[in-house]
């Protein structure tokens, strides 16, 4: 039987029998009532845990609109163009409206992208678009955990901020969305160092919230940074907006999780001998760094010993200079030891990677060179047929195969 899995701006196949096929482990069903835009609107009109955004702005104040750059799927022009007519109904004049692209600490945009990710309406306006710059931050304060509060001055000098973003699993701050905008977002390199510092805890994982170390530094951020609306979306596997939360950075996020938790956790009774997993295509798999994020769902799902392939176009290479100097320079057991003592920001996915290497094999399909690959142990393949057949002859013709379609967004749960 076919299969296809996207990759980059297309997809891919291959095929399988289907005695090895265990599951196509998909996102649960939901009704739908409305979508994109319409759904926002809703949303807007009908906020969590406070005030609708037209009551709370007031006229002349400066408003701080923090959105995801372009390694996220975040629609931001389909969010930013009812939210640019709320605040107008406010009073607020476009030239008091700043747009962030949040970028963490993740490459800048040309001014092609920015026009891409606002969209028409807010490029037209008089609002300005400008990337964040851990550079240009100011000290807040400082978290519990003792993590600086270091926030980007526009934002914290901001009458009104408002977070914008979307809602999925997170490797280790359990789900994105809500005040992460703000941390790591448009936080200082030291600041997202010292909270992701915290991903060696047993807490740190997809779906855990409460006492998840680092999510309690980004919801306590909101005691630092008033942060007065967010509007967070749920996709579809179209990267379609189905659902919608606004209002309270914490309560309207909340239920946003327990949505994301009905489409995207899926149960699974046993783990697989293999698992072929594409983060979702273009922008999961934009680069490595990016892609990491299904690889680490889809090490749920597969058994000791087990394999997993990776498809994910990786196009622009590691994507952040850190994590290519620990892949390229270092052992996984030497990431793993120095992740504990020494935690450095990017070298932390890499040794995210070496510690699934040490329970599967990891093969890769990807439009990067195979030299490459290699060098970092990872197992190249020009096909995901050629990869699945050699898994297969390596763990036997009987294996349990399962496909994960959209890794970036699927979070296997094995049933006790």
């Amino acid at each position: 039987m076919q299969y296809a899995l996207k990759f980059g701006k297309g997809e891919i196949s291959f095929d399988l029998e289907e005695k090895n096929c265990m599951r196509v482990l998909l996102p649960n069903e939901m009704p739908v009532d409305l979508t994109g835009e319409r759904e926002v609107t809703r949303s807007l009109e009908n906020p969590i845990g406070c005030k609708r955004l037209r009551e709370i702005v007031r006229p002349k104040e400066k408003i701080a609109i923090v959105t995801s750059d372009i390694t996220r799927p975040m629609p931001s022009g389909l969010v930013l163009a009812p939210l640019l007519r709320e605040l107008k109904d406010a009073g607020a004049d476009e030239n008091d409206i700043t747009v962030i692209l949040a970028l963490g600490s993740h490459r800048g945009h040309t001014e092609e992208e920015k026009r891409q990710l606002v969209g028409e309406e807010i490029h037209r306006s008089g609002a300005a678009v400008i990337d964040s710059d851990p550079d240009r931050c100011v000290n807040l304060g400082t978290c519990k955990n003792g993590t600086p509060v270091d926030i980007f001055r526009p934002v914290a000098e901001a009458d009104r901020v408002i977070c914008l973003g979307n809602i999925e699993y997170h490797y280790f701050a359990g789900y994105s969305g809500g005040a992460k905008a703000i941390m790591p977002g448009v936080s200082s390199r030291a600041a997202i160092q010292a909270n992701h510092s915290n991903m060696v805890h047993a807490s740190a994982i997809a779906g855990n919230l409460e006492t998840n170390p680092v999510r309690q530094d980004i919801d306590e951020v909101g005691n630092f940074v008033k942060i007065d609306f967010i509007v967070n979306v749920i996709l579809n596997s179209q990267k379609e907006i189905v659902k919608a939360v606004s209002g309270h950075y914490i309560k309207a996020h909340r239920q946003g999780c327990g949505i994301l938790d009905q489409m995207y956790g899926v149960k699974i009774q046993k783990q697989a001998d293999i698992v072929i997993a594409s983060p979702g295509g273009h922008p999961k798999d934009i680069n490595l760094y990016q892609s990491q994020k299904g690889l680490d769902n889809a090490k749920h799902a597969v058994r000791d010993g087990g394999i997993i392939i990776l498809c994910a176009s990786a196009k622009e290479g590691f994507g952040e200079k850190t994590f290519e100097e620990w892949m390229l320079t270092k052992s996984p057991s030497e990431m793993i030891r120095e992740i504990q003592t020494n935690f450095r920001l990017g070298g932390h996915k890499a040794a995210a990677i070496a510690m699934i290497l040490q329970r599967a094999k990891l093969f890769m399909v990807s439009d990067l060179e195979p030299a490459l690959l290699k060098k970092v142990n990872l197992v190249p393949f020009n096909t995901v047929q050629a990869a699945v057949d050699r898994a297969l002859r390596e763990l036997g013709t009987d294996s349990r195969v399962l496909i994960l379609p959209a890794a970036g967004s699927t979070l296997p749960i094995l049933s006790a």
